[in-house]
């Protein structure tokens, strides 16, 4: 009976050893989770935080009434938007009464697509004040000379009217040296047809690894989100999309958000200029 006894005490205690090992391990397996989890936090917090609110926003859309309003960025003194026909109808009225100075509307992508609101948003613009300007979205496996010719045909840039744009941002591209050659053909026809520079836009990661160095004459309209300013030097840029998650009064949902580097009246310098008329040839 004695031994039986003491092989049970002993199976007990065996027992009980091999559960607080258990607890000890999932103890120290939830420390490395927590531990690991904390770590991608830190890492990748303003990810992170940005797909919170993204989701937010997407869950609140239906709620939302179009007079919402997010703070101006401070330290800056103009201020505009970009829109295409995501952002829906516009009331340009109320967003130009949220000292929004100017706008880049899509006009243009690949060689066949006209954006939907792009008349509604171009005239809307204008009967607000609110300086506009055009840009075409930039497929890199497309000939840059049809992308060009499309946006010619469809944008009527006139005297007062702010530099066409080209958003270069898709990576989905086979050749780096075609893509650069498309987006250079583009800019040249372009500037030839309005005569007039172009902008050139691109978010900061994708100006980094293929334009930096290659298309330096162009204005830069940089995107770059989750600082406090561009990690590119001051000079190399005149326009920060510094936010894509922004709400303006007239505007049901979010839409970017820029900043123009600059005074208000270095922005009007910036607008097409009207051309010379032609001097009548005297009567003889």
């Amino acid at each position: 009976m004695a031994t039986l006894t003491n092989r049970s005490r002993r199976a007990t205690a065996a027992t009980a050893a091999r559960a607080a090992n258990i607890r000890r391990t999932w103890r120290l397996v939830a420390v490395l989770l927590l531990v690991g989890a904390l770590l991608v936090y830190v890492r990748y917090r303003r990810q992170l935080h940005r797909y919170v609110r993204h989701t937010y926003a997407t869950l609140i859309t239906g709620r939302l009434t179009g007079l919402e309003a997010t703070p101006l960025l401070a330290g800056y003194s103009v201020h505009g938007i970009d829109v295409s026909s995501y952002q829906g109808k516009i009331n340009w009225q109320l967003v130009a009464g949220h000292q929004v100075q100017f706008a880049f509307i899509k006009a243009t992508e690949g060689v066949t697509l006209r954006d939907a609101r792009f008349q509604a948003n171009w005239r809307g613009a204008r009967k607000a004040g609110v300086y506009r300007g055009a840009y075409h979205f930039f497929q890199p496996n497309y000939d840059g000379t049809a992308q060009a010719n499309l946006f010619t045909r469809t944008v009527p840039l006139q005297a007062g009217d702010l530099p066409p744009v080209l958003d270069v941002e898709a990576p989905n591209f086979h050749d780096v040296a075609t893509m650069r050659r498309n987006l250079a053909t583009w800019l040249r026809l372009v500037e030839r047809h309005y005569g007039v520079r172009p902008i050139l836009y691109s978010n900061y990661g994708f100006y980094r690894r293929y334009l930096a160095g290659h298309f330096d004459e162009y204005p830069l309209w940089l995107a770059h989100y989750e600082v406090d300013t561009p990690r590119l030097p001051a000079d190399k840029w005149i326009i920060w999309q510094h936010s894509d998650e922004s709400y303006v009064p007239g505007i049901r949902g979010t839409v970017d958000f820029n900043v123009f580097q600059g005074s208000f009246e270095r922005l009007r310098r910036l607008r097409i200029p009207a051309r010379p008329r032609p001097t009548p040839k005297a009567s003889r």
